[in-house]
């Protein structure tokens, strides 16, 4: 597949002229302009390079690390499945949290929020992240 970072660039500059940050918190689910990015690291879709992130750790009011979210079932089976999270915020709707691929993100990224991740939810995905670590 053909990577548009020309697109991207354009869009990452308008982002990056943003003054007011969003007012965000732990445990929110947002639609996140994560962008194109290189290899296995999870894009955004669309025009404006959007996917959904649970924020998990908020620094401040301008920096916080997050999780990129998917739909995608086949991933969470097998030796892998240390790396994901899978569960719900939506009635019928499962999503998976992508552990492998947390990441430090300013919050003009932000574009709107979408749901909260139950306190429990969120205290087992913490603790899967924790076990991630050496």
């Amino acid at each position: 597949m053909q990577k548009d970072y020309r697109n991207w660039h354009t869009k990452k500059r308008q982002i990056n002229d943003i003054e007011q940050r969003p007012f965000f918190h732990e445990r929110e689910i947002w639609f996140c302009h994560l962008g194109e990015n290189v290899g296995s690291e999870q894009d955004g879709k669309g025009e404006d390079f959007l996917r959904p992130i649970v924020i998990i750790r908020k620094f401040n009011k301008e920096i916080f690390w997050a999780v990129p979210l998917t739909k995608s079932k086949k991933q969470v089976t097998g030796t892998k499945a240390k790396y994901y999270f899978e569960f719900s915020f939506k009635k019928d709707v499962t999503s998976v949290a992508i552990l492998s691929q947390i990441r430090l993100v300013d919050a003009r990224r932000l574009d709107y929020t979408v749901g909260k991740i139950k306190e429990e939810g969120f205290k087992k995905l913490k603790e899967k992240l924790k076990e991630l670590l050496p």
